[in-house]
């Protein structure tokens, strides 16, 4: 098939087609497993700010007493407080804090008072932030180098829920962009990773595609040479015979009848060829199911060695039947193809079998299906002819077919007449020993 340009340029196309859309697919797959794992890492953020910022509300709100003024004790609840201009209480470390979250490094506390100015900063707060007050719920800022952050705004109220200000909780998005970067790495990686081998493995399935379609089109090319011989000589014979006879400057009675005899011999060959190749067109594009109906095996066996007994005569080969079962064995099916199916068994039986042999046609059942053994004593096949004894225009013996006036079509017609009724048709056979053909029909 890689000698063959058509198929090569074909399975090229397929491997890269198949490649294409699985590499849409896959990065379709990415885009959407990336915005996934980012949404999903978001809400976690927005989660944790709002429960980090809700207690810490809870928890000032109990103890500030004046808008604007910062009480001592609120030192205990925020780490690294930081006053701004404010007076109040002093700046301190605190001993105790009760929130962890706000130790880890990338959360930070903002106070302003009702107008909006900074009162305090607490936790790791960035120095380069923008002292700017914005109400809104949630915010993503970015300071001065680029870094990013998000954060979430509260209002404060004193005890006697006077409004006091304003307190901001964010946190810093680097833990959250360093581990979409390596998510994007990964699949930056990973996509053409996965499409070079989509590429190899589309090539490889390509080709196991193309396989049946080219062994169908071996056949088609096989076919049509064989049956262009096939065609080609009883033409040629009887163009010869034809130019042959222009030739003759007289012709006599007898001659010309020979003549007529030559040619009409040579076109019944041609049109039984015509017919046989019609009849396989037929079968190959739908079953047979004209006129079904009830076969009776039997009576089919037994009426073809009758009418078959006067060319095994002549062939010097005794055609016998054997039937093995008590009961009437009936098929579904066309009666004049199954006659067609068994009278060619026996035909290429008979043809096959040196002068003294012996035929028989064998009628058993067994598990629902009725069987049909045609066995002779003749030349017997090798096994590489065995395995194409099925196969139109395929002859044995070519001469002896040739002399017979076979076409190589008589056990392909056989075959898919079998298959046409749901059964099976097989053949063993050992070189000088004779052959066995095995039909088996369901009952």
């Amino acid at each position: 098939m890689n000698q063959n340009k058509l198929f090569n340029r074909t399975r090229w196309q397929l491997a890269i087609s198949y490649a294409a859309v699985m590499g849409l697919i896959l990065s379709l797959l990415g885009f959407g497993v990336y915005k996934a794992i980012a949404h999903a890492h978001w809400v976690a953020i927005d989660r944790e700010l709002e429960s980090v910022a809700g207690t810490l509300h809870d928890s000032l709100e109990l103890k500030l007493q004046q808008p604007g003024r910062l009480e001592p004790i609120v030192n205990e609840l925020l780490p690294n407080l930081r006053l701004i201009g404010v007076k109040g209480i002093k700046e301190q470390l605190p001993s105790r804090h009760i929130l962890s979250a706000i130790n880890q490094g990338y959360y930070y506390i903002r106070l302003f008072d009702y107008s909006g100015k900074l009162i305090a900063t607490a936790g790791a707060y960035p120095e380069k932030l923008p002292p700017e007050f914005n109400s809104q719920y949630w915010q993503t800022i970015t300071d001065n180098k680029g870094n990013v952050y998000h954060q979430i705004s509260v209002a404060l109220h004193t005890q006697t829920q006077q409004d006091w200000g304003y307190f901001q909780v964010g946190r810093s998005l680097q833990d959250f962009n360093d581990y979409l970067s390596t998510v994007k790495w990964v699949l930056k990686l990973g996509l053409p990773t996965a499409l070079i081998l989509i590429g190899f493995a589309s090539w490889l399935l390509a080709g196991l595609a193309m396989k049946p379609i080219y062994s169908s089109y071996r056949q088609i090319q096989q076919f049509t040479a064989d049956a262009a011989h096939e065609l080609r000589t009883p033409l040629a014979a009887s163009q010869a015979t034809v130019e042959s006879a222009l030739l003759t400057p007289q012709l006599d009675e007898k001659e010309a009848r020979e003549i007529l005899r030559t040619i009409d011999r040579q076109n019944r060959r041609l049109t039984q060829l015509v017919a046989d190749l019609l009849l396989l067109a037929r079968m190959d594009n739908q079953a047979i199911r004209d006129r079904p109906q009830l076969c009776c095996l039997n009576d089919l066996v037994s009426d073809l060695v009758e009418e078959l007994a006067a060319m095994a005569i002549a062939s010097k080969v005794a055609l016998t039947s054997e039937v093995r079962v008590q009961q009437q064995l009936n098929v579904v099916g066309n009666s004049d193809q199954l006659y067609r199916l068994v009278a060619n068994l026996i035909v290429n039986a008979i043809q096959y079998t040196p002068a003294g042999g012996k035929v028989t046609v064998i009628l058993d059942c067994s598990h629902q299906e009725a069987i049909v053994q045609v066995q002779d004593t003749g030349i017997g096949m090798a096994a590489a002819d065995l395995e194409r004894i099925f196969d139109r225009f395929y002859r044995v013996n070519s001469d002896r077919s040739r002399h017979t006036g076979g076409s190589g079509l008589g056990l392909a017609i056989a075959q898919t007449i079998a298959r046409a009724h749901r059964g099976s048709l097989s053949a063993r056979s050992e070189l000088g020993s004779g052959s066995t053909f095995l039909l088996q029909l369901p009952l």
